[in-house]
């Protein structure tokens, strides 16, 4: 077998946000196929939208 095979890096990544109303930290996808609402406030974090998702929340960091 070849030894030096190609693997692609994801495009995809999860993503550590901050709800704007409550300061709650969570860790999200990037690309969510669902509505993410906040577990404390049930304030709107994430939606999808076909690809990426849209965030409203503070983005803190992105997590490779």
């Amino acid at each position: 077998m070849n030894e030096n095979k190609f693997i692609p890096n994801p495009k995809s990544r999860f993503i550590k946000v901050e709800c704007p109303k409550c300061k709650n930290k969570f860790i999200i996808f990037g690309k969510a196929s669902t509505k993410i609402n906040c577990l404390v406030c049930n304030n709107k974090i994430a939606e999808p939208t076909g690809g990426k998702s849209k965030i409203y929340a503070k983005v803190i960091e992105v997590l490779e």
